[in-house]
């Protein structure tokens, strides 16, 4: 059995959960959470003070004596708002790589939301309608709109419970006018959301985080409902949240529910969940103690295991991202999709031949569909454009370094080639550059053979051999003279690379 461990760096705390593959799902076997109060300084000076460095790492410390002791065989460590921001995050990361191996990854408020949607769908009742997320961590606040359990909608907000309590929230309790100006802030950031994410009519409301489970259980005791089914109100929440405001803190932290470890930032955080859920007309929310770890988790289990439904549905959100990419940019999929088909096909019959890592079929197919992105900016150098935007571009379940590796593949396809100390190369980690290389002659093949867009289809047959690899050309209704003439252009630069000759035949 498998073992998977998913650590989430927050603002405010920062989480572990360890699971164990079981018959392809995840049983968890153990958890832990630290408050850290990362992000305290952040929002303030835009450095990570070195009380939290040291808080954060001993916690991190603790989680990976935590991971060792269950022998995780993968670990994935994200950070979220509090690291976007510092301008001294990386030093910290490299700190925490020094004392624990683990390469901890710094993903975008976007992918933040998406990984939590996964998290909560895969395990909570009741989502396979239309369903609204909200989770207002230390420094953001993630609104997501889900309908059958694929994600619709969804932006990433500058409200987090730590940032707007250290920006707007001197005084303790907090003065009236502190109070209006967070509040006219809130406000103005979910008109911002109302751009983007409209519910209309939701059947559920799920809000996750440690907030959200304080205002949840705070207004359960407060009503003396039992937890199961019940959901907190948007009055209740309201009424909550003006009482929050005129206590101090070590009052808030008398009330059932707060505890003395969200007391600090409760204010802030119970505002949000007020105005948000009355700028939407939501009548409440139920809480999910499911998260960015647990969405974390579920990815992993979904890129190693092909036979689970989390599999299929990644791969699904996935590929939709790419298409979504391309219609942004004004490239029709349809005419994209026969070089992505000539690429996989090359790939899957030429495997003893480019010798690629699995995973580079999924990169391969992406550029393949996203390498004329780039004509949006400009028809002048639009691979470079195209590479830009692929690299800098949110694509759902595309990480950091595959979105790179993707750019990669698809700037090589005109004149230039892959050199190692070329712009566009130094981004591509250096065990990587190789597998890049090859992909890129898979990709000028493809291209090779759609030169004409009116033209059908080719059927193209592909035989390995020894020192020579045969492309066999089918032509369609129009011929293929100037595919052939593509593609055996393409054949010094395929010899450079693979060491073996290319010839391309007609039947």
């Amino acid at each position: 059995m498998q073992t998977l461990a998913a650590i989430d760096i927050g603002s405010n705390s920062c989480r572990l959960k360890i699971a164990r593959v079981v018959q392809h799902s995840l049983r968890v076997v153990h958890e832990d959470r630290e408050v850290t109060r990362l992000g305290t300084s952040v929002f303030e000076t835009g450095l990570v003070s070195p009380d939290a460095m040291a808080a954060t790492l001993r916690a991190l410390k603790r989680f990976y004596r935590a991971v060792q002791q269950h022998g995780a065989d993968q670990t994935r460590a994200v950070a979220t708002a509090a690291m976007r921001d510092a301008r001294n995050g990386r030093a910290f990361l490299a700190w925490v790589r020094d004392e624990t191996g683990w390469e901890v990854e710094i993903i975008s408020g976007l992918e933040e939301a998406r990984l939590i949607h996964r998290g909560v769908v895969n395990n909570e009742p009741g989502t396979s309608g239309r369903c609204l997320l909200i989770d207002v961590g230390g420094g953001s606040c993630e609104v997501s709109l889900s309908e059958r359990k694929r994600l619709k909608e969804t932006i990433s907000l500058p409200l987090g419970a730590v940032r707007l309590t250290e920006e707007f929230l001197k005084s303790d309790p907090p003065a009236k006018e502190e109070i209006a100006r967070m509040k006219q802030f809130v406000s103005r950031e979910l008109r911002k959301a109302s751009r983007r994410v409209t519910p209309g009519e939701v059947q559920t409301v799920i809000a996750t985080s440690g907030t959200a489970a304080a205002l949840f259980e705070a207004t359960r005791i407060m009503r003396k409902a039992r937890a199961k089914d019940y959901m907190a109100s948007a009055r209740d929440v309201r009424r909550l949240a003006d009482k929050l405001t005129k206590l101090k803190n070590e009052d808030r932290s008398a009330i059932p529910g707060i505890g003395p470890r969200r007391s600090e930032i409760v204010v802030a955080g119970a505002q949000v969940y007020s105005e948000l859920l009355e700028h939407f007309a939501l009548a409440g929310f139920r809480y999910s103690d499911m998260g960015l770890r647990d969405g974390v988790l579920a990815q992993m289990l979904a890129e190693q295991d092909s036979r689970t439904s989390a599999h299929q549905q990644y791969e699904r959100d996935r590929w939709e991202a790419v298409l979504e990419t391309c219609r942004r940019y004004g490239v029709d999929p349809r005419q994209a999709e026969p070089v992505r088909q000539h690429a996989a096909q090359l790939f899957n019959d030429m495997r003893t031949v480019h010798e690629l890592p699995a995973e580079y079929q999924t990169w391969l197919e992406a550029a393949a569909m996203l390498r004329d992105i780039g004509k949006f900016m400009n028809y002048q150098g639009h691979h470079r454009h195209a590479q830009y935007i692929i690299a800098n571009s949110e694509i759902f379940g595309f990480n950091a370094t595959q979105r790179v590796i993707t750019s990669a593949v698809a700037r090589y396809i005109g004149k230039s080639r892959p050199e190692p100390e070329g712009r566009t190369m130094r981004q591509v980690p250096p065990e990587e550059h190789e597998h890049v290389k090859r992909a890129v002659v898979l990709l000028r093949l493809a291209v090779a053979l759609n030169q004409d867009r009116a033209s059908d289809v080719l059927r193209v047959r592909v035989r390995v051999y020894p020192r020579q690899v045969m492309l066999e050309i089918s032509p369609g209704r129009t011929g293929a003279e100037l595919e052939l003439w593509s593609l055996r252009k393409e054949a010094a630069y395929f010899r450079e690379v693979f060491r073996r000759e290319l010839f391309v035949t007609l039947p």
